[in-house]
């Protein structure tokens, strides 16, 4: 570490000399500014961006040739004869590999293939008017190899916001940035469910497709750069900076309902099976060939600020989508994708103030009421009968509000230090409403809806940054420092009395359980549970409302040595005002192979510190499985309970990474090849259901979070893609992969029974986020107004652990995404097509209803609804 912090000493006492500078404009054949174009000085890594006007100015050596290449232009070359150039590109495929990338690297004149870590970067439009992924989950799960995404059922707050990971890592192990600044997490933590058990994360989806103008994917640890939660990577989600342009679209889809193979059409477990309706699960309703509808309409518009080229950006997004009912054992009626209606807005704002002085603002507010299913309650299973005869399904019900605005100033001064003064404030809130439920203990007299209560996330994050790039230093310096200061806020907020108390024979919450008790349930012999069933609410003894600190200051450097290699390096320091300080520090290398291969590398120490959900989070909760039903706590890390068990206070995750990789760029084709190695230590779990009954705490099982295991994870990342344009019609072709390999090297149980602690069915559920592998193969083309593009994507095996302790074995399955695209005129755009075109599913499960939520599937990769049909009508205007 003393040998990173002198190289970066080293290379921050640097000095520049000036060069011959050129200024320029870039605009398409109407005569539109292109704002974004890459230029490169040719044989040199000296290059710049054009800025919202379509405008430039870069220091060159005399004679020095620029080239300007862009995403869907041709590329062009053009030898510096004066002070001022003036292009126009033409309309091509271009290289998608060639674009300024904000993440990875805090120079402005990096691009993906000259730097030292792989980088994803999806170019959204193309994406969405490509395929029928209406969220940003879904997106990135078929373009970008090492991620994985999917739907839950019966999993509480999980069906909600989808869990998401990177390299396998839990969902909090990616930290999202937007703009380049951090992005607040969601107040979730996932309890149920094969995805992120015991992890919080950033819900991806309250962020509008329709306001992204790319997505960079940094796939490398970077703690060192970024800070806490980068350990597997950086997303970074770059919003529409354009203007006098409405773009937008209307898009309908349903899913297919026959399952094949198993089912036979007509039976109650594909068309016609229960419904959710009246508020429980014992209805049939109509045969339905199709479920699942979604409309989603969304817009996008920006318009100049000024005579200096400020701008406003705004998008507009309305999401509706039903239920999908999918088989389920004849006793569980709810299994399926939830239903949801979402209102999504984001702006993206910048105004000079001075030549080199500009406030930027971006921000955006998203609210979803969700409805979803919840683990059925089956005949005798402490089902008060005479309300629902057969047993039912419960349903959670949600109120999700998540909001964000950050702004700041950046400026540059005459000798060339660039300033950028920022403040980023996030907020999620989540409110639970259960309907289709009973309070048993009140019996027949119980509300069949209640309140529960529910949970919010605040953090205020305020940035400096500073910067500079010394072009004569060698072949290329860029330094880079600054300072982050961080407040988080965690609050769980109580529900009404009914959704958490239990009563007694007279209808009295139970304060004294010497003198009071429950009605005796007739079947089981034993006392009726209290709460909603399906989720239970928060109480006041569940109330929580903490907050802490972050201060952290950092340092990079990127130097090229020559033109063929170039070295960085990066420190940082982080105090938490709950529990202590670290530093971690990130060296990377490329070197130019040849003028078409590189090789490249880094090395580098991380963290993810605890999140405040993962230490004060607390639930009373009724756990319903094939077996019966038992009442749980998990209690907070801070509590005697857990202390009791010799659970220890949780502490930061520390990791260590490694890659390796080369890129290789021969005209038409691009290959990117990155093998990686994570090592993480004290990953914080939760654990299995430990025996509470001598406790006198009114639960027989109790759980916790801990700082549980230790994983290592090799892993290889593929990306090759080809593009050519001939006289009949333009070709892509795209291969993705990630192959992956995590091992659980430790399980830290101290004195604890670790078939407990960390059981099988518990390390199964950690590994099943890291699949063996994913490959995806996407082909395109076009033809004047015809476009037409089929995707395979291949997902591995993935075994998970049911309730009967036996291993539900998941076989590897190839899903196929086709869709055809018309222009019928230069405004308005058709597209049809189908995700999952043959309708595949799951492997089917057996049939004793030992599954994690209750259907004949659990939640994999490839999800459960099977095949899913579109029509997309896109407008520019």
């Amino acid at each position: 570490m003393k040998k990173i912090a002198l190289l970066l000493f080293l290379l921050n006492s640097a000095f520049l000399f000036a060069q011959k500078e050129v200024s320029g404009l870039v605009k398409d054949k109407s005569g539109n500014p292109l704002p974004g174009v890459n230029i490169v000085e040719k044989g040199t890594s000296n290059g710049v961006s054009t800025d919202f006007e379509g405008s430039f100015r870069i220091k060159v050596k005399e004679g020095a040739t620029l080239v300007f290449s862009y995403v869907g232009f041709t590329t062009v070359e053009k030898t510096v004869s004066g002070d001022k150039i003036n292009i126009v590109l033409s309309e091509n495929d271009g290289q998608v590999l060639n674009d300024v990338v904000v993440v990875g690297s805090r120079n402005a004149k990096r691009t993906v293939v000259n730097s030292a870590v792989p980088i994803d970067v999806i170019n959204v439009k193309d994406v969405t008017t490509q395929s029928g992924k209406i969220e940003i989950n879904q997106l990135l799960q078929y373009v970008a190899p090492s991620f994985n995404a999917n739907k839950q059922s019966g999993s509480d707050g999980a069906d909600h916001v989808d869990p998401a990971s990177l390299r396998g890592m839990g969902p909090d192990q990616t930290l999202v940035l937007i703009n380049g600044k951090r992005r607040h997490q969601s107040s979730l933590i996932n309890l149920f469910g094969t995805r992120g058990r015991g992890n919080t994360g950033t819900d991806l989806n309250a962020i509008p497709a329709a306001s992204i103008k790319r997505i960079e994917i940094l796939r490398d640890g970077a703690s060192a750069q970024y800070g806490s939660d980068a350990i597997a990577g950086v997303i970074n989600i770059v919003t529409n900076d354009n203007v006098d342009e409405l773009t937008g679209s209307v898009t309908y889809g349903v899913f297919n309902t026959h399952a094949k193979g198993e089912f036979l059409p007509g039976t109650p477990n594909t068309k016609g099976f229960r419904l959710d309706q009246n508020g429980n699960g014992n209805s049939y309703g109509k045969d339905q060939d199709f479920d699942g509808g979604s409309v989603r309409v969304a817009a996008n518009y920006g318009t100049g600020i000024g005579s200096k080229g400020g701008y406003v950006n705004v998008t507009g997004e309305f999401l509706n989508k039903n239920k999908t009912l999918r088989p389920a054992y004849d006793f569980r009626k709810g299994f399926g994708d939830a239903e949801m209606t979402g209102v999504n807005l984001f702006a993206n704002l910048a105004i000079p103030i001075s030549d080199k002085t500009e406030f930027y603002a971006f921000g955006g507010s998203n609210f979803r009421d969700t409805d979803a299913y919840a683990f059925t309650r089956n005949d005798g299973e402490r089902v008060v009968e005479s309300v629902y005869p057969g047993g039912y399904t419960p349903r959670i019900t949600s109120k999700i509000n998540d909001n964000s605005i950050a702004a700041g100033i950046r400026t540059e001064s005459s000798g060339g230090w660039k300033f950028d003064l920022s403040n980023t404030f996030g907020k999620n809130k989540f409110q639970y409403d259960i309907k289709g439920t009973i309070n048993a203990s009140l019996e027949e007299k119980s509300p069949h809806e209640f309140d529960a209560g529910g949970h919010s996330l605040l953090q205020n994050t305020t940035n400096f940054d500073i910067s500079k790039n010394y072009e004569s230093v060698l072949s290329g310096l860029n330094i880079a420092f600054g300072a982050e200061f961080r407040v988080e806020q965690f609050e769980i907020f109580a529900g009404e009395e009914g959704s958490y108390a239990t009563y007694d024979t007279d209808g009295k919450p139970i304060t004294d359980p010497t003198t009071q008790s429950a009605p005796i349930d007739p079947v089981t012999g034993e006392p009726r549970p209290g709460g909603s069933q399906g989720f239970p609410g928060y109480s006041p003894a569940n109330e929580v409302n903490k907050d802490r600190t972050n201060f952290s200051l950092y340092t990079d450097a990127e130097l090229d040595v020559t033109e063929a290699w170039m070295v960085s390096g990066a420190l940082r320091f982080e105090n938490y005002s709950d529990f202590g300080s670290t530093l971690n520090g990130k060296l990377a290398s490329r070197l130019k192979i040849t003028d078409h291969i590189n090789a490249r590398g880094s090395i580098s120490t991380g963290f993810r510190a605890p999140s405040l959900a993962q230490i004060y989070y607390n639930l009373r909760f009724t756990n319903f499985n094939a077996s019966g039903a038992t009442e749980v706590l998990l209690a907070p890390n801070d509590s005697p309970v857990t202390r009791a068990f010799g659970i220890e206070k949780l502490n930061e995750e520390k990791a260590v990474n490694a890659s390796l990789g080369f890129t290789a760029s021969f005209g038409d084709f691009t290959a990117t090849i990155d093998g990686y190695y994570i090592q993480v230590k004290d990953r914080i779990v939760l654990t299995g259901y430990f025996d509470a009954s001598s406790l006198n705490l009114g639960v027989s099982e109790a759980q916790f979070f801990a700082n549980g295991v230790d994983t290592s994870t090799h892993g290889l990342d593929l990306v090759f893609s080809w593009k050519k344009t001939f006289d009949f019609g333009q070709f892509g072709a795209t291969l993705v992969g990630n192959i992956n390999d995590m091992k659980i090297d430790k399980v830290k149980n101290g004195t604890l029974d670790e078939a407990i602690f960390f059981g099988k069915r518990e390390k199964a559920f950690l590994l099943a986020s890291a699949p063996d592998n994913k490959f995806g193969l996407n082909l395109t083309y076009a033809k004047n107004k015809f476009d037409a593009g089929l995707a395979f994507t291949r997902f591995s095996k993935v075994v998970l652990v049911d309730y009967a302790d036996e291993d539900d074995v998941y076989n590897p399955r190839l899903i196929t995404d086709l869709t055809v695209g018309y222009q019928f005129t230069k405004s308005l755009k058709l597209t049809l097509g189908s995700n999952n075109l043959f309708n595949v599913y799951p492997t089917k499960q057996d049939e004793q209803g030992n599954t994690e939520a209750g259907g004949y599937w659990d939640a994999v990769q490839m999800g459960f609804s099977g095949a899913y049909y579109y029509a997309r009508l896109g407008f520019n205007f």
